[in-house]
Parts: structure tokens; C-alpha cells; sequence
């Protein structure tokens, strides 16, 4: 029998309620944790602080993701459910890396994460086989690329694959050098401006006809 107060009717939630609910607790988890991970690393992270900056109970991290290590393993395959969203509208390769550009540089935290597991060397939370299998997948398409002219005979691709990964990456990783070149890497307009320049750099590495 429900109980009122105040001519209000206490009740338990219902099914579709607790989902949602459920499904908000777990975004802002993953929110959270790429701020906490990318700013102290794997190791560094500590669940209480990626809980409080959720603003939900930090057991709910084991509850949803089996602790620290799912968690961070789920904020990886958030990322890599979401990539190839990036680049539906990418027809060259020249627009692929301006979109990653764009993208690093509109969320930043993730590539961040990515910066922190290479300075401390620390992957224990990383699963490397899925990260070892996207990097092939991007590198097959890079020969696929290479081979209809996209991107000149002479390139290793490997190579040139980190590269522009670095380029792409670079208004975060060095923002003290794009103010020291004259650039406003926090201006509205910046991630368009170097999306488009970055697609114009990497056009120039085409087979020449």
C-alpha cells in the first residue's frame, strides 16, 4: 500500500526509469574517468576522485564496470565505438587526419589519456589487443589509400602513419607553441582552421602524376 506525504505518492522507479538511470550514472563515469585518467594515468587515477567528480557512490564503478581497470578499459572502447562516427564524411585521407585533428583538439582529455600511457609507459589497464588490432586496421587503409594514390609510393607507411598521428595531436600536446606562432588554440575558431590547414598538408603527400 503506498504511503503519502504531503499528498505525494512515494513509489519505487520504474523499470525504463532505473535503465535511464542506470545508463546516466554510467556516461558520467566514463566522463569523468577520462579527466581522472588523463590527467594522473592508469596508476595515478584513484575511483574515489573519478566518483566524486560524477557525483555518484564510488562502488558503483565495481558495480558497472568491475573496478578500476574496466572502467578504464570501457572509456577505450567508448572511444573506439564512437571513431568511426569521426570520419563518416572523410572521403580522402587528407580530410581523415583533419577530422582527427578536430577531434583531438574538441576533446582533449581522451588524447591526453593516450599522451599519459605513453610518458609513463603504463598499460596495465590498456587492452592491447584491440588497440594493436584498430592501429593494423588504420594502417591497411593507409595501403589501400596508397595504392589508389592518396598518399605517394615512396612513403612508409608505418612511418608516416605515426606521423600524422602527431600531427593531428599537436595543438594539445604543445599549445605554448601555437601561442608562440601567433595562434589561439583555445579561440571557437582554432579546431576548424586547423582541421582545414592539416587537410591541406597532408594533400601534398599524394602520388605526384
Amino acid at each position: 500500500m503506498a504511503v503519502r506525504y504531503d499528498d505525494h505518492v512515494r513509489r519505487s522507479p520504474e523499470p525504463a526509469e532505473r535503465r535511464r538511470d542506470a545508463e546516466r550514472s554510467k556516461q558520467q563515469l566514463l566522463d569523468a574517468a577520462v579527466i581522472e585518467f588523463g590527467a594522473h594515468g592508469f596508476s595515478g587515477a584513484r575511483v574515489s576522485e573519478i566518483a566524486a567528480r560524477a557525483g555518484v557512490n564510488k562502488q558503483l564503478i565495481s558495480y558497472y564496470f568491475g573496478g578500476k581497470e574496466g572502467l578504464y578499459r570501457a572509456v577505450a572502447d567508448s572511444w573506439r565505438a564512437a571513431e568511426p562516427d569521426l570520419t563518416s564524411n572523410a572521403r580522402t585521407i587528407s580530410e581523415v587526419v583533419g577530422a582527427y585533428a578536430r577531434a583531438s583538439i574538441e576533446q582533449p582529455d581522451m588524447l591526453r589519456l593516450l599522451i599519459r600511457e605513453g610518458v609513463d609507459r603504463d598499460t596495465a589497464g590498456n587492452d592491447e589487443e584491440a588497440q594493436h588490432k584498430r592501429f593494423q586496421g588504420m594502417l591497411a587503409d593507409f595501403r589501400r589509400r596508397q595504392e589508389a594514390g592518396e598518399l605517394a609510393s615512396r612513403l612508409d607507411l608505418a612511418y608516416a602513419g605515426l606521423a600524422l598521428f602527431g600531427v593531428s595531436a599537436a595543438p594539445v600536446v604543445f599549445p605554448q607553441i601555437a601561442r608562440a606562432l601567433g595562434l589561439d588554440p583555445d579561440s571557437e575558431e582554432f579546431a576548424t582552421r586547423y582541421a582545414e590547414e592539416t587537410a591541406k598538408l597532408v594533400a601534398l603527400l599524394a602520388e605526384p602524376d
